[in-house]
């Protein structure tokens, strides 16, 4: 079984990878003008929206992960 630590690193790199993807593809400005994106977010003041965004997408492959590794399991011989 792999160590607790290594789990949190990986799901937590899954889950940063979703939230750049997200925001590459979401904001194609912020790799050329990133500050004004910054400024509009601050205007705006929706800090929160991509982590949710992100998480709920984490989330959602975080279930089909785990139930294919069920359905896998179960036709694995021991």
């Amino acid at each position: 079984m792999k160590s607790f630590k290594t789990e949190i690193k990986k799901e937590l790199f899954i889950y940063f990878l979703i939230f750049f993807v997200f925001t590459l593809i979401m904001h194609s400005d912020i790799l050329t003008n990133p500050l004004s994106r910054i400024d509009m977010m601050t205007a705006k003041e929706n800090y929160s929206h991509p982590f949710v965004y992100s998480f709920v997408l984490y989330f959602i492959l975080f279930i089909i992960r785990k139930f294919v590794g069920f359905i896998i399991g179960l036709f694995e011989k021991k």
